[in-house]
C-alpha cells in the first residue's frame, strides 16, 4: 500500500515515518520547500528522541520519501493522511481550520481512483462532514471516502505511542475504507491492540473528550496541591493515595505549574467552542481552562514570594523552559507566562533549556540563555525549575548551593527531596508539600 502524508509537522512526520516501519510506502507532503530540502538531509524540524534514525532507516530502505509536489503524491496514493495544523484561532479560541479545508481541496484536485482521505488532525466534531463536502464539490464523480483517525501522541514518547498504543480509533461506517484502513494498522492487529470503529463524529468528539479529561486530572491535582500547601499534607502522597484506586489511575496526576504544549490549551478551548455552538456548555471544562490560565500566571507570584517579595535588581536562574521534558516545543508552555512577568518585577532572568532555546529565543528575547544548568545558576539570587529534564534531577546539590549567591530555590515539579534540600542549607519551595 502506498499513503501520502500531507504535513510534516510533529503529528505527520512521526505518523508517516511509523507507517513506513510497518512496511507501507510513505511520501510526507509539505509545502515549506527548505523543512523537505532539510529532510532530504535527515534534520529533523522537531525534536523527538529516536526519530532521525528511524527516518534515516526507512528512507535508505526505500519506504519513506519526501516532496513538495502535492499532485503525484496523492495520485499514487490508496489512502491520504490530512496531518495540517489546527491552531487555535484567533478572537473566538475555535481550532482554524484554514489548513484543513485547503489540503482537503487540493487532495481532491489530485486524487485519482479511489481514495480513502483520512483526518488525522485533531478537528472539532463535523469537520469531516465538511471535508467530504469540499471533494464532493470539487470532485462529483471522484470515488472517495472521509474517514477520522485521531492521534495521541505524546511529545518525547511518540514513537512507541504509535508503535504500542493503547488504542487505534477509526471513525467511518464505510465498508470499503475500513478495510483499507484494517489494513494500514495490520501490524498493531497482530499484537492484539484494541482497534475502536466508530462513527466519524464519534471519532472527532473522542479525541477532544480524551485530552480535556487529562487535563481536568492536572488541573485538579494542581488545586489539590494548594489545598495540601495550607493544610501541611503532602500531594505526593495524595496524588498515590488516590491513583492507587483502578477507577482513578495514577497517571496525569503530578503537581506543576499548569499543562501547556500543542494540544491541551487548544483542545480544551475548542472543545469549550464546540459545546457552546450546540448549547451544551461544559461548565467544568471552562473552569478547567480559566484555573489553569490562572495557575501559570501565579507560578511567578510564589518565586516572588521566595525572594523576600521582589525580585527587583535579583538574579532569577531558570532552568527549562519547554512545556515538558524530551521536546523543544514551547507552545503554550508555563515558562511563557512565569518569565515575563519576573522580567515584568524587575528581575534579572538567565536561563537553560537542553533542547528548546532556539525556540525560546524567539519567544522570550529579552533575556540572558547560558549554555548548561551550573552556568545558568551562578551568582544567581534564586533558582526556579519549570521542566523537569532528568538532568536537572543529577545536578550537584552541594555544587548548586556553593553557585547561588542565595540558596533560594523555587521547584515547581518537584524533582529534589525536601529534606534533603533542607538538610544542605536551602531555602527551597515546592509544590503543594510540607
Amino acid at each position: 500500500m502506498r499513503i501520502a502524508m500531507i504535513g510534516t509537522g510533529y503529528v505527520g512526520l512521526v505518523s508517516g515515518t511509523c507507517f513506513s516501519e510497518f512496511g507501507i510506502e510513505v511520501v510526507c507532503v509539505d509545502k515549506d520547500a527548505r523543512k523537505i530540502d532539510l529532510l532530504h538531509q535527515n534534520v529533523m524540524p522537531i525534536y523527538e528522541p529516536g526519530l532521525d534514525q528511524l527516518v534515516a532507516d526507512n528512507v535508505k530502505a526505500g519506504r519513506l520519501s519526501f516532496t513538495t509536489d502535492l499532485k503525484a503524491a496523492v495520485r499514487d496514493a490508496d489512502a491520504v493522511f490530512i496531518a495540517v495544523g489546527t491552531p487555535s484561532r484567533r478572537g473566538d479560541g475555535h481550532a482554524d481550520l484554514s489548513y484543513v479545508y485547503a489540503a482537503a481541496e487540493e487532495i481532491a484536485d489530485a486524487m485519482d481512483g479511489y481514495t480513502v482521505v483520512v483526518t488525522k488532525s485533531t478537528v472539532p466534531v463535523g469537520t469531516g462532514d465538511e471535508v467530504e463536502a469540499i471533494i464532493r464539490k470539487r470532485r462529483p464523480d471522484a470515488e472517495f471516502d472521509v474517514v477520522s483517525n485521531p492521534e495521541f501522541l505524546r511529545e518525547g514518547s511518540a514513537i512507541n505511542d504509535f508503535m504500542r498504543p493503547d488504542r487505534v480509533v477509526i471513525g467511518t461506517d464505510c465498508d470499503r475504507a475500513r478495510a483499507v484502513m484494517k489494513q494500514l494498522y495490520r501490524v498493531l492487529y497482530l499484537i492484539e491492540t484494541p482497534i475502536v470503529f466508530t462513527s466519524r463524529r464519534t471519532s472527532e468528539l473522542i479525541k477532544y473528550a480524551g485530552n480535556t479529561f487529562l487535563a481536568t486530572k492536572i488541573t485538579f491535582i494542581n488545586e489539590i496541591a494548594d489545598l495540601c500547601e495550607k493544610v501541611g499534607a503532602n500531594v505526593h502522597d495524595v496524588a498515590r493515595g488516590i491513583g492507587l484506586d483502578g477507577r482513578i489511575g495514577k497517571k496525569f496526576l503530578h503537581a506543576g505549574p499548569g499543562y501547556g504544549g500543542s494540544c491541551f490549551p487548544k483542545d480544551t478551548l475548542a472543545l469549550v467552542k464546540t459545546a457552546r455552538d450546540y448549547d451544551a456548555p461544559l461548565k467544568i471544562v471552562e473552569t478547567v481552562v480559566a484555573v489553569n490560565d490562572a495557575r501559570k500566571k501565579a507560578m511567578a507570584e510564589k518565586v516572588v514570594a521566595a525572594c523576600g517579595g521582589s525580585v527587583k535588581g535579583k538574579t532569577v536562574a531558570v532552568l527549562g523552559l519547554t512545556f515538558k521534558p524530551n521536546t523543544d516545543d514551547m507552545r503554550d508552555s508555563p515558562s511563557l507566562d512565569i518569565v515575563p512577568a519576573l522580567v515584568e518585577a524587575g528581575a534579572d532572568v538567565r536561563a537553560f533549556d537542553p533542547e528548546g532555546m532556539e525556540e525560546a529565543k524567539k519567544l522570550l528575547p529579552t533575556i540572558t540563555y547560558c549554555d548548561d544548568a551550573y552556568a545558568t545558576l551562578a551568582g544567581a539570587d534564586c533558582a526556579v525549575i519549570i521542566t523537569e529534564w532528568n538532568e536537572f534531577r543529577a545536578l550537584d546539590i552541594g555544587r548548586m548551593k556553593s553557585l547561588l549567591t542565595n540558596p533560594v530555590v523555587v521547584d515547581l515539579r518537584n524533582v529534589w527531596d525536601p529534606a534533603e534540600m533542607r538538610d544542605s542549607g536551602f531555602t527551597y519551595i515546592s509544590i503543594g508539600r510540607p
